[in-house]
């Protein structure tokens, strides 16, 4: 174990960007336990199976391992439970894990206040679909509004107990200071997934598709890009899945050209990342992290004007932006990256600035200042574990 360090994660139930990070802050503190209030091993990495993962009490409850967001309610009660037992807590937090309690000093590495407190409309998308749609947003807006309140006030309260706060981008960064009045310092994770390793190909699909890389969430708009592929007539890959999945599987039957993979292994994202012409995201994001997993490939990408994607993507080196997730914006973009020659290696020097060794010497060093201000706070009989 790496002394007197252990880690949080909201909960490792899910791929994606958020828990490579987790995985990364693993790698960067060896050995030590990582809390967290739910692992559903078949819906997550299966590195986190290897680590000593500290679940809580929720994680009997196999409903909730698959379905984290039913859990929401009761996480915070949970978390506040579970007790952490270190000098430095260090916590990769899009809501719930910056709240652990009991170690000497946090660090919080925020991916984003949690949008469904501090962005509910963006978090449920639009009131649209079918009957079913509309009345699973009603009625989930009813529910995130009665547990706001309550929920605003448990997570400004954790906020403010961390000692230090790191953010991913300068969004984040923005977001964190409007929501906790907590000013962060920007550290921006590296792409995890690299062209080294293995790759297996996916059936029945031709090199030079577009490519979509995204939980199937409604603010990812992936709808969007769906519908642009089809009105460009090109073949779309998109990989993720989600509770939108079936609307986006209507969608798609449209026309032969959408192909929806659902989660898939490491070994098909590395060849679906070399084999695509171009990533298109169209979602928010607080940070824009698939244009540096394509560019690490020399992919380019078609990205929104906006959030993380503005920190990571270089317009007319690395990729092209488009003003608004709407089908015509996102297909005129699409059309232009198409019309222009990508100098690859410029693409791949871009994302090298990312890199892993310069976020894990930054995470370590300041670690390993909190590391002395809780031996300071021992020796000075001011302990502050209990807090």
């Amino acid at each position: 174990m790496t002394e007197g360090v252990a880690l949080a994660h909201d909960y490792a139930t899910q791929r994606g960007g958020a828990e490579r990070v987790a995985l990364l802050l693993a790698d960067a503190f060896p050995g030590s336990p990582m809390y967290t209030t739910l692992h559903h091993p078949a819906g997550t990495f299966p590195e986190f199976s290897a680590l000593d993962l500290r679940t809580s009490a929720l994680d009997r409850v196999e409903l909730l391992r698959r379905h984290h967001r039913l859990a929401l309610p009761v996480l915070a009660p949970a978390v506040d439970r579970q007790r952490v037992d270190a000098d430095v807590l260090v916590a990769s937090s899009t809501g719930w894990a910056h709240g652990y309690r009991g170690a000497r000093r946090t660090v919080v590495y925020c991916h984003a206040p949690a949008r469904w407190l501090y962005q509910r409309d963006r978090y449920l998308g639009p009131d649209e679909g079918g009957t079913g749609d509309r009345a699973r947003r009603r009625a989930a807006a009813s529910a995130l509004g009665v547990l706001t309140p309550a929920l605003r006030r448990w997570d400004r309260a954790a906020a403010r107990r961390a000692d230090v706060y790191l953010a991913n981008s300068t969004v984040t960064r923005r977001a964190i200071r409007e929501a906790y009045g907590i000013e962060a310092e920007v550290l921006p994770p590296p792409p995890a997934m690299l062209p080294a390793g293995e790759e297996c190909a996916v059936p029945g699909v031709e090199p030079g598709f577009l490519l979509c890389v995204a939980r199937l969430l409604p603010y990812k708009n992936v709808d969007v890009v769906v519908e642009a592929a089809q009105a460009t007539g090109r073949t779309l890959v998109v990989v993720g899945d989600g509770p939108d999945r079936g609307r986006l599987a209507a969608l798609a039957a449209r026309t032969g050209t959408v192909h929806l993979l659902g989660r898939v292994d490491d070994a098909t994202l590395r060849w679906v990342y070399r084999n695509a012409a171009a990533l298109v995201a169209a979602s928010y994001e607080d940070y824009g992290l698939t244009p540096l997993e394509a560019g690490a490939f020399g992919r380019p990408s078609v990205v929104l004007r906006d959030g993380g994607y503005l920190d990571t993507v270089v317009e007319g080196v690395t990729g092209e932006f488009f003003d608004a997730p709407r089908v015509e914006l996102v297909a005129q973009a699409v059309e232009s990256a198409a019309a222009r020659t990508w100098d690859h290696d410029a693409v791949t020097a871009h994302v090298a600035t990312f890199g892993r060794e310069r976020f894990t010497a930054r995470l370590r060093a300041v670690v390993e200042q909190e590391s002395g201000r809780a031996s300071a706070v021992r020796a000075a009989g001011r302990d502050r574990s209990d807090r």
